[in-house]
């Protein structure tokens, strides 16, 4: 199922946290997006839904900022690709290991190259002057969990 929706930026929390607590333990969500577009706003947000207190730090620079219980109600691995320049370099970071019991959310999944998760939810923002618009790619495995209308 594709779902397209416009927003602004007051109403990004309110989308992140409706996809956040619709996530699951095993769920991939890869954010796209230009610099600057929302993506990690977005993951803030579902971040938020899940427990987490607090403001987020972006995980540019540490490429995987890894959330555990009891500061969010399920692990939860934010990765930042965005400095990742070989698919060999993704192979040390061990994305799988995070999907036994809990979820990545993945903002510039473009770097995975052939690596990657059929069942991923895929998630683009792009900016349309003052709005973003949210164009999801929904995969059958969230079903009828899937929040927007």
């Amino acid at each position: 199922m594709n779902f397209t929706c416009s927003y602004n930026l007051t109403a990004a929390d309110r989308i992140g946290a409706a996809i956040g607590a619709a996530l699951m333990p095993g769920d991939v969500v890869l954010l796209s997006g230009d610099l600057g577009a929302g993506k990690t706003t977005l993951a803030r947000a579902m971040l938020k839904a899940r427990g987490l207190v607090g403001e987020a730090p972006s995980p540019t620079f540490a490429i995987v900022q890894p959330y555990a219980p009891p500061e969010v109600d399920l692990p939860i691995a934010h990765v930042d690709l965005y400095r990742i320049e070989e698919e060999d370099e993704l192979i040390e970071l061990g994305l799988d290991d995070y999907l036994y019991d809990g979820v990545l959310l993945i903002e510039w999944p473009e770097r995975l190259g052939s690596q990657g998760w059929p069942d991923a939810l895929s998630i683009t923002i792009s900016e349309s002057g003052d709005a973003r618009v949210l164009t999801a790619d929904v995969p059958t495995s969230w079903g009828s969990r899937w929040p927007l209308r």
